[in-house]
């Protein structure tokens, strides 16, 4: 059956068919034509993936996601890290990293960095000396790390397929995350010193004091949702509900750049990527079940108890199917389906659940923006207007960058425990 089913799922995903489509397809050949649970269990297993409380944190951070957008949010967080970096060489493009880690803080959507940093950010590097493949190549890359920045949604659909903590996975991703922007940042310093690339004025004091003040409110919300989370106040389906009506006051009563138009816009896009993420959690749910019945899980776990496999080894090996699976897969997809079978491997080997997520996570985030299918590149296309062969040559160093910062991750478990251990 699970041969059934995987090569139907890898068929149709070749032949270009949406990833729901190929799951679905492949749990029911399975089922139809092999024995074993009856085919009502296909319907069953659908709903029942998606009756998990922690689901609900997903639509309410897109929706926050796509407030900020509406209301000018990301605008005024790109403006503040200008005023900070001054003339640091590079500054244009730390600015473009800067402002999409902190879209990060507030959506932990990838695609929604891109969009709302491209088109504020690309023609200011186009005019700043940066190149189409060099400034396409940075806004890419960067909106990745805002999965790994909390609050994450890879993160949540994590702490669901795997039955973690959604707390502590968040806490964990702070410092990796920071880690990724600040070897970015460095390389992004570097390479323009080196090119001689012109830098913007001097910092001024006034300048910083006067964009710090107008992102003030902004900079206020993910403080609020994450201070939340971490200290028990709510959940992170309750800090994500806070997080839509702190936007909306915002944009409508401080700010005043959303109208109820704009929020009805914003909630319908919100809904339709909510139903796109959901669609793939039922079908997901659904192979995620058939393993497990058929035993796989515990068939691998032998496996690697058999093959004497240590954990430096396991996790070399899962760094490497993870970035070639996430050139192809969506982050939520490859979370999903792979989590129910890695983690309790993870686990047999002496690996942190939570460690393992944000190794995951990261691997994952690195795919978003590697060549040929990462979304971000797609999502790139649309916005900035550039063809896929400049992206896939302005992301290459990008993805060197990162792979590094994969490295170190994964070989130094403090980066991701330190804070949940501090915190617990």
């Amino acid at each position: 059956m699970i041969w059934a089913l995987a090569l139907t799922i890898v068929i149709l995903t070749a032949l270009g068919a949406p990833i729901f489509v190929a799951l679905l397809s492949g749990a029911a050949v399975g089922l139809l034509f092999f024995p074993g649970p009856p085919l009502l269990a296909l319907q069953q297993t659908i709903f029942g993936g998606l009756d998990a409380y922690a689901l609900l944190a997903v639509p309410f951070f897109v929706f926050a996601g796509e407030l900020m957008a509406a209301s000018g949010i990301a605008d005024r967080l790109i403006a503040l890290v200008r005023a900070l970096f001054g003339r640091v060489p590079g500054s244009l493009g730390i600015a473009a990293l800067g402002g999409s880690t902190l879209i990060g803080t507030i959506c932990g959507s990838s695609a929604a960095a891109v969009a709302a940093v491209g088109r504020n950010m690309y023609p200011r590097l186009l005019q700043g000396g940066y190149g189409v493949r060099r400034g396409a190549g940075l806004i890419t890359s960067a909106g990745a790390i805002d999965i790994v920045i909390p609050p994450s949604i890879a993160m949540i659909l994590y702490g669901a397929a795997a039955e973690q903590s959604i707390p502590k996975l968040f806490i964990a991703g702070v410092v990796p995350g920071l880690v990724i922007a600040t070897l970015m940042g460095l390389y992004i310093s570097i390479s323009a010193w080196i090119a001689d690339l012109p830098t913007e004025d001097r910092f001024e004091a006034r300048e910083a004091a006067l964009a710090f003040r107008r992102a003030l409110a902004a900079l206020s919300m993910p403080i609020f949702v994450l201070t939340g989370i971490y200290t028990g106040a709510f959940s992170p389906t309750e800090a994500g509900g806070f997080a839509c009506a702190y936007a909306i006051l915002l944009g409508l009563f401080i700010y005043r750049s959303l109208t109820l138009t704009s929020i009805l816009q914003a909630a319908t896009r919100a809904a339709m990527t909510t139903a796109q993420i959901m669609i793939v959690v039922a079908a997901a749910s659904v192979i995620a079940w058939m393993f497990t019945v058929e035993g796989v899980p515990q068939a691998l776990i032998s496996e690697a108890a058999e093959a004497g496999l240590s954990p430096f080894g396991f996790l070399l090996t899962v760094n490497a199917l993870l970035l070639a699976i996430g050139c192809f897969l969506d982050p939520t997809s490859a979370i999903l389906v792979l989590a129910p079978l890695l983690v309790p491997i993870a686990i047999s080997l002496g690996i942190d659940p939570i460690h393992f997520g944000v190794i995951m996570t990261v691997n994952l985030a690195i795919g978003m923006f590697t060549p040929p299918f990462g979304l971000n590149i797609f999502v790139a296309q649309s916005v900035l207007g550039v063809s896929a062969g400049d992206i896939y040559r302005g992301v290459l160093p990008f993805v060197a960058v990162q792979v590094v910062a994969l490295a170190i991750i994964t070989l130094v478990p403090a980066l991701s425990l330190w804070l949940v251990e501090t915190m617990s």
